[in-house]
């Protein structure tokens, strides 16, 4: 099981049992959470998931937060 998961835009995937993706327009779900990240360097933390969301570029990378 990885704590890191890297998506680009129209990928999904697991991180652990959580269900991550980015659809198209750099909106980015986890665990049923949508939250836009419309800019290179956005973050923004799915508390109730415990998971954290960074873009870089083309790229939004999922990671576990520390508990």
């Amino acid at each position: 099981m990885s704590d890191i998961l890297t998506l680009k835009p129209g990928e999904y995937g697991k991180l652990g049992i959580i269900h991550c993706g980015v659809i198209g327009d750099f909106t980015v779900a986890c665990a049923g959470d949508l939250q836009p990240m419309t800019a290179d360097g956005d973050e923004y933390e799915f508390t109730r998931a415990g998971v954290k969301a960074v873009r870089k570029g083309d790229e939004v990378t999922f990671s576990r937060l520390a508990a």
